[in-house]
């Protein structure tokens, strides 16, 4: 899927829990979100996008989300990856 779809989704759920008044929780439940609703895939290349461009164009709420849970939300890797 296209990165600045999945960006744009992104902010469109963190918009949604944005408005939740304690800021942890909200940001838990974006995590949450997308890890029930959202192929590992997707979630992969959400996280490829953090690494490589910063997350750019995404809000600051859905970008702190991903990063304060991502070891809970990461996409596992492949089987048969190396080990090194």
């Amino acid at each position: 899927m296209n990165i600045d779809n999945l960006v744009t989704m992104a902010n469109q759920i963190g918009t949604f829990f944005e408005s939740y008044p304690d800021a942890r929780e909200g940001r838990t439940e974006i995590a949450n979100h997308l890890q029930r609703f959202w192929a590992p895939r997707m979630r992969s290349q959400l996280f490829s996008h953090i690494d490589a461009d910063r997350g750019a164009g995404l809000n600051p709420i859905v970008l702190e989300a991903l990063i304060e849970h991502r070891r809970d939300h990461m996409a596992p890797p492949p089987p048969g990856g190396d080990a090194g």
